[in-house]
């Protein structure tokens, strides 16, 4: 969680969702954000999938991948499986695993899991303040590896440093506004080390992105945002959750007609490159039919 005030007075309009974060598995988190029809993991699959598309064409290997915010390990379900967010939904909604204990929803899909076809070209490392959600996503076999730090108030220790040395692409699809430039100032030295990854982000529209993508400037990156594009969230919990983002937004200067008055939660997508890269083929091009 951010100590920023600005953020927190911003995090402030949003519903409080804190107890879903951090249970033994994601039975809970699913059956509340299906309410709300959350979407923006299925939003970022195609535009992720293409982005690995580039990354495996630029180094014929694995593409070794970060998940910032990672939770249960959506995105890596999404990603390596030919699965979609309501697929999910159904999954962990299942009358059958009503009563089971965490243990058995682990041992469970440890299995369902195994037996589905996997990409062989992609290994996700996890990232998340949340202990038993990367538990879980490593346990059923979705994170190759995930790690439970709050990188807002802790460094990286050095030997999870070395580990992310490989890293050729992170990504986060709501974390960003619990996650400030601290984090991606202790994280940029390890993904760094060995090479530059490229840092896509999907940030809802009252989060301001300019501190970070200063921070990423420093480290010889050029932020670009995926103009006329807005990705749904959720549907806003209530309607005083959407008047207080409304006015947030509105105080801003930022049009919501059309958009966050329709009633949903909307992110933009911001990728960083370094200079190189993103002076060879501008975001547009990467994502050219």
């Amino acid at each position: 969680m951010t100590d920023n005030p600005a953020f927190e007075e911003i995090n402030e309009a949003k519903a409080n969702m804190d107890h879903i974060y951090d249970q033994s598995d994601p039975r809970a988190y699913f059956r509340e954000l299906k309410k709300l029809g959350y979407a923006i993991p299925g939003a970022a699959k195609p535009i992720f999938q293409k982005l690995i598309s580039h990354r495996r064409r630029r180094q014929n290997d694995t593409v070794h991948v970060l998940d910032l915010g990672c939770s249960y390990g959506v995105n890596a379900a999404l990603l390596k499986y030919d699965l979609s967010i309501g697929d999910l939904y159904e999954h962990w909604g299942q009358e059958k695993l009503a009563d089971a204990t965490p243990e058995e929803v682990v041992e469970y899909d440890r299995h369902f899991f195994t037996d589905l076809d996997e990409s062989e070209n992609i290994e996700v490392i996890g990232l998340d303040v949340s202990e038993n959600a990367v538990a879980f996503a490593e346990e059923a076999g979705l994170l190759d590896d995930g790690l439970a730090f709050n990188l807002e108030i802790e460094p990286l220790p050095a030997p999870v440093e070395e580990e992310l040395a490989p890293i050729d692409l992170v990504m986060s699809t709501g974390c960003i506004g619990y996650v400030t430039e601290k984090s991606f100032d202790r994280l940029l030295p390890a993904i760094t080390h060995g090479r530059q990854p490229w840092i896509a982000n999907f940030v809802l529209r009252m989060f301001p992105f300019d501190a970070i993508e200063e921070t990423l400037s420093d480290w010889d990156y050029v932020t670009e945002k995926l103009d006329g594009q807005t990705f749904v969230q959720r549907e806003f919990a209530s309607a005083e959750e959407q008047q207080q983002v409304v006015d947030q937004l509105e105080e801003k200067g930022i049009d919501v007609i059309g958009k966050e008055t329709d009633g949903h939660l909307l992110a933009e997508f911001y990728l960083s490159r370094p200079i190189k890269d993103a002076a060879e083929v501008p975001i547009e091009g990467l994502f050219a039919t």
